[in-house]
This record gives C-alpha cells, structure tokens and sequence, in this order.
C-alpha cells in the first residue's frame, strides 16, 4: 500500500517540529456516529495525528469512558484550544492539556467571530506568543492572509493552518490564489485547516502545495464516514504526487495530443 513516505523520489517527508509523520492527512475526533464509528475512520484515513479538544476530554477522571480510549495508541494526539475566544481562555487550556498528559503540542483556535467561526488573528498572534514561551509546538488555525501567517511564523509557530472556507462548511477552497502566495512565502509546514467537503477539496489543497490537510468535519458528517476517510487518504496522497509531478500549462485553445509529424498525408 502506498503512502506518504513512498509517494516518489522527489519528495520529502512531512516534518513538524522536528518530527516526522507518514500521512499528511490529520483528521479530527468530532461529530462522529459513535467512537467505534470514529475508531474505524481513523484506521481508513492513514492519518498518524489525530486532533482532541481539550475540553471534550474528561481529564479530572482517566478511569471513566473516554474517546481516548478508541484511539489507536499509535496516533499522534494534537490537543486544541477549540471553544476558545480570547487568548488567555486559549493560553489557560493549552496549559491544561499538557498537565493532563495529553501533549505539548497544540491545535491554537482563538475563535473572534461566533457566526463565521473566523479567528481572531491579533489573539492568535499573542497566545502565540506565550505558548511558544512556555514550551508549546504550535500549530495556529488562522484565517488565509499571508501578513497573519507570517506574522505567526515571527511568533514561533511550528506550522501555519490557513482555512480553506469556514468551519464544517464543506465549501472547499474558496481562495486559491491566496493559499499559492502563502505557500510561496511560507518558511514552515502549511496546512490547510477547514472547510474542505469531499476528496477533490483535499485533493486540490495539495495540488496547490499544502504540506498537508487537517480535516473533521467531512468524513465525520458523512453518509458512510469510513469509506470518506479511505477517499481523503487517497486523494491526499493524488494530490500530492501531482504537485510534485508538474502539470501541463493551460492553454486556451486545443493541442492535439497525438503528434502529427510522420503521419500518412501530410
């Protein structure tokens, strides 16, 4: 079975931070059916980092259920601050995340908008900040502006996550030019974070050059949540060999794709 690591000669691995995963899809642990339900997506999707909010975890009693106990031992767990909407609510449950055990590795959602769920980048920026001070790997969930992104960067942030559309909408990329820019100028990992809805959205944020695709909402909301998982594995993996093989320019008009020297006739 083909992965990530095999995809071709030309490529590199998916490094954060210094370390190094196999997939490049990282999915979610919400909106499932049931955690047996999202126990299985997970195995379909390939994906080695799977996100947990922090708030949804009982940490003040590990011997009750949790949804920690349908993940794989194996899966990388990436807290986030999600339900978060100013930067010291974010700051604080990163902090407790890490003292449960979870990680000291965080998903930063600094939430500036109830509606839209777009974040607050001025939070986002100074929760940055203090995390990245206090010994955190983040990983901050951000709108596609590439002055936010850079400036997250300046901030120590171990990787970029622009949307691609708002939160569970399943628009897709809505602007593709400016995922391209922040690609271009981007000095760590870029991860398209939200938005996508079915293969070909994941598919295309890879096309454009994302190191990867963090996802939740599409193959938990699916009709059959497994057999979408399997899809975004492969369409990650298609997007990625394309982006890296080079596709042909487009052109106005027709070329034909037969050569027409040496034919009878002519």
């Amino acid at each position: 079975m083909i992965d990530d690591l095999s995809i071709g000669m030309n490529d590199t691995p998916f490094v954060i931070a210094g370390r190094t995963f196999t997939s490049r899809l990282i999915v979610g642990t919400g909106k499932y059916p049931s955690h047996a339900v999202m126990a299985q997506a997970h195995a379909a999707s390939g994906a080695d980092m799977v996100t947990v909010a922090v708030r949804r975890v009982n940490i003040s009693d590990r011997s009750k259920e949790s949804l920690l106990d349908y993940i794989d031992p194996g899966i990388f767990l990436l807290p986030n601050t999600a339900g978060c909407s100013t930067a010291e609510d974010a700051i604080r449950t990163a902090h407790l995340g890490r003292e449960a055990g979870l990680s000291n590795w965080v998903k930063l959602e600094v939430i500036g908008d109830e509606r839209t769920l777009f974040p607050d980048n001025e939070a986002l920026i100074d929760a940055t900040k203090i995390l990245v001070r206090d010994g955190f790997v983040v990983l901050p969930y951000t709108n596609d502006d590439l002055i936010a992104c850079r400036k997250l960067e300046d901030a120590g942030a171990a990787a970029v996550m622009p949307l691609g559309a708002p939160i569970g909408s399943g628009l897709g990329i809505q602007n593709v030019n400016n995922l391209r820019i922040i690609r271009e100028f981007a000095r760590v990992p870029l991860i398209v974070d939200a938005g996508v809805g079915t293969a070909s959205d994941a598919a295309l944020a890879m096309e454009l050059g994302a190191d990867g695709v963090l996802l939740n909402t599409a193959i938990a909301g699916a009709q059959d949540p497994v057999a979408m998982a399997e899809a975004m594995k492969h369409a990650v993996i298609a997007g990625r060999l394309a982006c890296l093989s080079g596709r042909i320019p487009r052109k106005m008009y027709a070329t034909a794709s037969s050569p027409v020297e040496g034919m009878v006739g002519r």
